[in-house]
């Protein structure tokens, strides 16, 4: 196991907050430099001014990951900066709950956009380099979503299932390159996640849960580091955790 990240360039989309911005800041206080994506520039901004003054190295990037040209764009900047891209953690997502009969679509489309183009997007956006580099690691969200139905999460749930089939069929194309992938499937964790479900019922149901059960986002980051810093040869395909006291 290789412990340091130095020399590392790592592209995080999602990371102006929650699991993005804990794993950002985990990252780069063991060695790795950052390329922070999301929309909120100013957020960015701040965190990767906390990580530089720390001593550690990061560039904030405006993405929209549901904008293909600025996945595409933030990938190519750290290229441009950094010579490389050595893992990509596409981590940008959203959870919206209702039950289909509520009819929201506009949140059906969100989640759809976000959860699953992004995430190709992110893959289409950074695979020609590391297939150039015959070396990198593919770091994917799902979440236990992905791994069991609720039914006011039926399209959540949906998105978080194709991240994993898609992060399978990407495991298996990608051998030839020697590029490793990993898709990581979070219980319930403190971010901003439950803030964007705009049905009463289910934001009443699903808050009520977190303020009970969810566990810092700082678990996730040990997790990206520790797929991570595995010797080359491990490929840690798919890591999925609770908090202990999560029955779902």
């Amino acid at each position: 196991m290789n412990d340091s990240l130095d020399n590392t360039i790592v592209v995080i989309t999602g990371a102006s907050s929650g699991l993005g911005e804990a794993t950002a800041r985990h990252l780069a206080a063991n060695g790795a430099t950052i390329v922070l994506g999301a929309r909120r520039l100013d957020r960015l901004q701040s965190i990767a001014a906390d990580i530089e003054t720390d001593g550690g190295r990061a560039l904030a990037v405006a993405t929209d990951v549901t904008d293909a040209a600025q996945v595409q764009h933030l990938v190519d900047t750290a290229v441009a900066e950094f010579g490389r891209v050595d893992v990509m953690l596409n981590n940008a997502g959203l959870m919206q709950q209702s039950l289909l009969e509520r009819r929201k679509i506009d949140e059906w489309d969100n989640m759809i956009d976000i959860n699953i183009k992004g995430t190709l997007y992110g893959i289409a956006a950074v695979l020609p380099q590391m297939k150039q580099q015959r070396a990198g690691h593919i770091i994917n969200v799902s979440s236990v979503a992905g791994h069991k139905i609720t039914p006011a999460g039926s399209v959540y749930c949906a998105t978080k299932y194709a991240v994993r089939a898609i992060s399978e069929g990407l495991r298996q194309e990608v051998k030839d390159y020697n590029l490793r992938t990993t898709v990581i499937s979070p219980g319930a964790v403190d971010t901003e996640l439950p803030s964007h479900i705009t049905d009463p019922e289910a934001n009443e149901a699903i808050n009520s849960f977190y303020d009970s059960a969810a566990i810092p986002a700082d678990s996730f980051a040990r997790a990206v580091y520790f797929a991570m810093t595995q010797p080359p040869d491990v490929d840690i395909n798919e890591i999925l955790y609770r908090p202990t006291a999560q029955a779902l």
